[in-house]
């Protein structure tokens, strides 16, 4: 017991130094709000506390709410704020959770320590992985509340104990909570508490159950109660489904996988491999006997349901991934590719099981060795395909929004008010230039939002406007000159390649 305690410890301590030390080094390369995402984690998070209508109705849709909370108390201190490192450390805390939980549950699945270090050396020294911690994603807080639950699980099936049923459902309500994949976990989960419970079936399923539903209600309350429709999240305009059929309506391609199994199996194995690295694909194969042989069957099945849902949403047309290798050459949604690293740890594990007690800590080293050698072989980040990512389809929006970003900051006096279209990537200039959001007035500062872009000539007051070229702001500026309301000058039109023209007005 004793000895667990000390490698728990020691775990713990290595993740925080390791997960610190990639966290600053992603930061201080400039590579924390790369991905759209983030900033826009960031900024949703930022606006229900600075806003000119701040409060609950600025959480929105359709990313759940988890990280927005998680990141709330960091993102009031404008450094952080400006930096993304109030989005960055709650991701990376959730990180080492999950490598604890992930560590602790394998150790004692699979009753090696050898076995558990193989799993969280597969998981933790991924770069992939170690990249998205360190930015304010949604992955590593789901990974978080994923690997709780199976930690949870396992201890459940050895102690019978409705802690370990309670403390899954809390795990499960965080998971639900940050990534839909949760909601996807919750009938299963129940239903191995109704077979592994060996007395009180019913009440442990319905303990379980009836905990971790409260995270989907939750959701389809607040979807009901802010748009007046419960399945917003799922069928609105900015919806995956939503942007998916604008997307179709354009007269763009179908995604690969679109109702077709095979292809969007091609995709996902491909991503997952390149996600994971050859190493770590070829140790979990190794892996595969002692898993059989260990007969763990149930936490490997519950780590390949995630990678199970993605296929799902694959054929569904809602969750399509791109990658240079295959067909599009082009890069989107490759993290959904990390879904399938526990899944590869887990069974990775299963390697040192196939060796005497005391050759698993050599074998443990080999097989980690042979997991990080893809990254140590090839160690630049243009080989990290979840940076890449990053790094090929922000180039655009960093231009415009440094363009745009310097020119405000430069000029913008406090108080003057900018007017300002739809899109997180227009509070990215407002970050960058330092300017507070509740300078802004945005679509989300109804009714004012409203009445300025459908009577700019009455409620348009705002000395500056941030426009996309053709939107409802870019019109309603024209329509205020037009009809003799205020007048605006463009004094700048930013113009980057593949991305829409941005304008910038001036009140005269």
């Amino acid at each position: 017991m004793k000895r667990a305690r000390i490698e728990l410890v020691l775990v713990l301590v290595a993740l925080i130094v390791l997960g610190g030390f990639a966290t600053r080094f992603v930061n201080q390369s400039g590579w924390t709000l790369y991905y759209g995402d983030a900033e826009a984690h960031l900024n949703i998070a930022r606006r229900i506390v600075d806003s000119r209508t701040p409060g609950y109705e600025q959480l929105g849709y359709p990313w759940l709410p988890l990280p927005t909370v998680l990141i709330l108390p960091l993102v009031r201190y404008d450094p952080w704020w400006r930096n993304g490192l109030a989005g960055a450390i709650p991701s990376s805390a959730c990180w080492v959770l999950a490598g604890v939980f992930l560590f602790a549950a394998v150790r004692r699945v699979m009753r090696s320590s050898a076995a558990a270090f193989v799993a969280l050396g597969i998981f933790a020294l991924n770069p992939n992985l170690l990249y998205l911690q360190a930015t304010p994603m949604l992955e590593p807080v789901f990974l978080a509340g994923f690997m709780a639950i199976l930690y949870c699980t396992v201890l459940f099936r050895e102690t019978q104990s409705l802690w370990a049923v309670t403390g899954a459902a809390f795990a499960s309500l965080a998971a639900s909570l940050s990534r839909y994949d949760g909601w996807f976990l919750i009938p299963f989960v129940t239903l191995y508490f109704l077979l592994a419970a060996r007395r009180r079936r019913l009440v442990v399923a319905l303990i379980f159950g009836a905990i971790a539903s409260l995270a989907p209600i939750y959701w389809l309350a607040h979807n009901w109660w802010l748009y007046a429709n419960p399945l917003e999240f799922y069928n609105g305009p900015y919806s995956a489904k939503g942007i998916y059929q604008r997307a179709l309506d354009q007269h763009m391609p179908p995604s690969p996988g679109d109702h077709d199994w095979k292809k969007a199996w091609l995709f996902f194995r491909i991503t997952a491999r390149v996600c994971a690295g050859w190493g770590a694909v070829a140790v979990a194969a190794m892996g595969l006997a002692g898993v059989i042989w260990k007969r763990t069957f149930w936490p490997v099945a519950l780590v390949a349901i995630p990678p199970a849902f993605y296929l799902w949403r694959m054929y569904a047309g809602e969750s399509p991934i791109y990658i240079p290798e295959l067909w599009f050459n082009s890069y989107y949604n490759t993290r959904y590719g990390l879904s399938a690293l526990p899944l590869l740890a887990m069974v990775g594990a299963g390697v040192v099981l196939l060796g005497p007690a005391r050759l698993r800590p050599f074998l443990a080293i080999a097989a980690i060795a042979v997991a990080v050698a893809p990254w140590l072989i090839h160690p630049k980040p243009d080989d990290w395909i979840c940076w890449k990512e990053s790094e090929v389809n922000s180039e655009g929006r960093r231009a415009w929004t440094r363009q745009a970003a310097q020119l405000l900051a430069a000029e913008y006096r406090p108080g003057t008010g900018i007017y300002t279209s739809f899109g997180d990537d227009k509070l990215a200039v407002l970050r960058e230039a330092g300017i507070p959001l509740r300078e802004a007035l945005r679509d989300a500062n109804e009714p004012a939002w409203m009445a300025a872009t459908t009577r700019p000539d009455l409620f348009l007051h705002e000395e500056w406007v941030l426009a996309t070229s053709g939107d409802p702001v870019a019109t309603a500026v024209q329509r205020a000159t037009f009809k003799a309301g205020p007048r605006y000058y463009r004094i700048q039109t930013i113009m980057v390649h593949s991305e829409p023209v941005i304008e910038i007005y001036k009140r005269d």
